[in-house]
This record gives C-alpha cells, structure tokens and sequence, in this order.
C-alpha cells in the first residue's frame, strides 16, 4: 500500500495498535489501529516522527484524515525532487511524472508551488538556459527552440520571450556552422545545392535572413578554397 486511505469523519476515537516498516518502500510504515489484522494506512517515517504516531497513540479519525493528506502532499514533493535529480525540470514535466505516480492533482500542485519557492523550479530560468544550451550545442535556431520549448510544456509566452533574447549575431554565427557541417555532403549542381542548404537550414529552425547569410558565407568560403588549391597548382 503506497497511497491515502479514506477516513470516515465523525468516527470514534481510534487507536494505534501497531507499527511496521513497509517492506516494498522503507522509507514508509503501516499503521493499524484497534487490532485490526489489515493496515489502516501508511505514513512517511518524517510524519511518523512529527506526529508521534507511536503505538498506543489515541488519534482520532479528523487528525489522522489531515495527516494522510500531508502524507500525500509530502509524497508528491519526495518524488518531485527524486525526478529533479536527474536534471532540471518543466513545471508540466514534474506534474505529468507526478500523474504517472498517481499522485492527485492538489498535492503535485502543492509539491511545485513549494519547488517554486525553493527556487528549484524555474520554468523562465530553465527555458533561458535550454535555448542558449540548444543552439550552441545541436544548432538550432530560435524557431526550433521554440518548438522545442512548447513540446516540454513551457507556457507560450515564456518560450517566445526565451527565443527572442537569443543573441542574433550567435544564432548566425551557429547557422554558419551548421552549414559547414552540411555542405560537404549535399550532392548536386551548384544552385541546387544552395537550395537544399537553404531548406536545411530553414527545417533547424533558423530565419530567411540568417540562412541567406548563412548560405551566401558557406559558398562563399567553398569557392575561396577551390580558387586557392587552382592557384597552388
């Protein structure tokens, strides 16, 4: 048993006739109350430390329904933070890993809100950082990054504003790169070879001008190389 059980309001008194460590999550213990043979429900151990939840603890069924969900809330961050390790996070990707969990919407809310303010969830900061990231490393230009932005669940306006601040001399000078990177291996007359540059470029996200730029500095460069190896010969 890993998630809340239901409490019934208005129920008597109960107590805590038993505690064991869960065997499928150490991390949690199952509480039984008036020698019941079945779990009543399971805890984190920090809530069974700050709640005292000791056997032979009289609680009744209003305290113990408001502790199981902080329990969820609790769980919901755990995991948050669990999934954050890996590497930085979305606000949309933590909820939809949170979903996956089962975890209900309140307390993966809860869970973000608190990620927010521990500054460990930053969704302009993490869109900022991706698109600089991205276009130096995988050259892509502003468009793409956009795109890109959209499909990890940045909001709208914080993925254009990300995209927007890219510098343009960069994002020129990385088209250049990646058309160098592209051009050796386009077959083809020349003008068709410009043509199928410009459609490479334009598919990495990258604007009509920077690609005219990019294009014109590529073949440029191309004929400066041939025209030097006729002269050495």
């Amino acid at each position: 048993m890993t998630g809340a059980c239901t409490v019934k309001e208005g129920s008597n008194v109960l107590v805590i006739t038993g505690v064991e460590q869960d065997r499928k999550a150490k991390q949690r213990y199952q509480l039984f109350v008036n020698d019941s043979p079945e779990p009543y429900t399971n805890v984190h151990e920090d809530l069974l430390i700050k709640f005292r939840l000791l056997k032979g603890r009289e609680i009744h069924p209003d305290e113990l329904k408001q502790i199981v969900e902080e329990d969820s809330r609790h769980r919901a961050y755990i995991l948050a933070l669990s999934y954050l390790g890996v590497r930085q996070r979305t606000e949309k990707e933590i909820l939809r890993y949170l979903a996956r969990k089962e975890i209900d919407a309140e307390s993966a809310a809860k869970a973000i809100e608190r990620l927010s303010q521990e500054g460990l969830v930053n969704d302009k900061l993490y869109a900022a950082m991706y698109a600089s990231e991205r276009m130096r490393t995988q050259l892509k230009g502003r468009r793409l990054l956009q795109q890109e932005l959209l499909q990890r669940g940045i909001a709208k306006d914080t993925a254009k504003l990300a995209s927007q601040k890219l510098n343009e001399q960069s994002e020129t000078e990385t088209a250049i790169r990646a058309a160098e990177k592209k051009w050796p291996f386009i077959k083809g007359e020349p003008r068709e070879r410009k043509q199928k540059l410009a459609v490479f470029l334009l598919r990495r996200g990258f604007p009509m001008n920077t690609v005219k730029d990019a294009v014109k500095a590529v073949v440029r460069a191309a004929e400066d190389g041939e025209d030097g190896h006729m002269l050495d010969n």
